[in-house]
C-alpha cells in the first residue's frame, strides 16, 4: 500500500494521526498532518484505511 497525503488539503483535525499514529504526525507550528512512512507494513493497513475515512479534509489517500 502507498499512503498519499495532499497537506494543503489538511485541516489539522489530528484524526489520522490517533487512527494511524506510526504513519501520520502533526507538524508542531500549525498541526498539519505530515507523511512518517508512505509504504505501512501489511499490519497497520487497517489503521491507515480508518485514517483515510475519518480525514475530515479527504487529505489522504491510499493506492496499491
Amino acid at each position: 500500500m502507498k499512503v498519499i497525503l495532499d497537506q494543503d488539503k489538511c485541516v489539522a483535525s489530528g484524526q489520522c494521526v490517533m487512527a494511524a499514529p506510526d504513519v501520520f504526525d502533526q507538524r508542531d507550528e500549525d498541526g498539519v498532518a505530515i507523511l512518517l512512512n508512505d509504504s505501512p507494513a501489511a499490519a497497520g493497513t487497517e489503521d491507515v484505511q480508518h485514517a483515510a475515512s475519518v480525514c475530515p479534509a479527504l487529505a489522504i489517500r491510499l493506492s496499491e
